[in-house]
């Protein structure tokens, strides 16, 4: 992993999701939470986005999830080697279509759900309000957009705090320090948290007024926000 310059793209794709694993607390917990939070939202005929799909692991969940009804879900991937992973993955599902686009290009459909699973923190700070503004237009009327990110804390202090406990997990899990150092330094630049109320207010300028935190854990959270 070279300075400043971490990639989901090359050899990191064949092992992203036991990487991710490792790294993310509760990574499977919240895929189960979204797939349940799915049966408020989605219908026959609904439209449902992930946005930074990556492998489709997540979207294949809440495919497998709500295999009686008719739904297409629509995953969006900048990444081409995460897209053809992806689509030779998810081949037999033909209601899953994994594209490679840029959000911030691209037009979205009318939809009932859109998720962005630890995706946002990736974008530049300076174009984050563009894509949050499209989310909310995309979405109909009672439409969620479940948003999950890393986070950082409100002060120096927590920030220290939160650093120090996220150290500790990664230990436990088995990376060495070096590996933790290397990630960190690989991350300069490209990882950019909010803190939470930075999220919100992401949120709350797009137009978004029905907000709930659904998830957290250390520097960690997931929001669901309905239009």
């Amino acid at each position: 992993m070279e300075n400043a310059n971490w990639k989901f793209s090359g050899n990191i794709v064949q092992e992203f999701d036991n990487h991710i694993l490792s790294s993310v607390p509760l990574y499977e917990q919240g895929h189960t939470l979204i797939s349940n939070l799915s049966d408020f939202f989605l219908s026959n005929d609904s439209v449902c986005y992930e946005l930074g799909c990556s492998t489709g692991t997540l979207l294949k969940k809440i495919a497998d999830h709500n295999q009686n009804k008719k739904i297409k879900f629509i995953g969006v991937e900048i990444e081409s080697d995460m897209v053809n992973y992806a689509n030779d993955k998810l081949k037999d599902y033909e209601n899953i279509e994994i594209i490679c686009d840029d959000i911030l290009s691209m037009d979205l459909q009318k939809s009932d759900m859109i998720i962005s699973y630890y995706t946002i923190q990736f974008i530049k700070p300076r174009v984050r309000q563009i894509i949050f503004d499209k989310i909310y237009e995309s979405l109909n009327w009672g439409g969620a957009f479940l948003l999950f990110e890393k986070v950082r804390g409100a002060d120096a202090r927590f920030q220290d705090i939160l650093t120090a406990l996220y150290t500790d997990f990664k230990i436990e899990k088995g990376f060495t320090k070096e590996e933790i150092l290397d990630k960190t330094r690989s991350l300069k630049g490209i990882l950019e948290p909010f803190s939470t109320q930075g999220n919100l207010d992401l949120l709350h300028r797009a137009g978004f007024v029905d907000i709930m935190s659904i998830m957290k854990y250390v520097c960690f959270e997931g929001f669901l926000a309905i239009k």
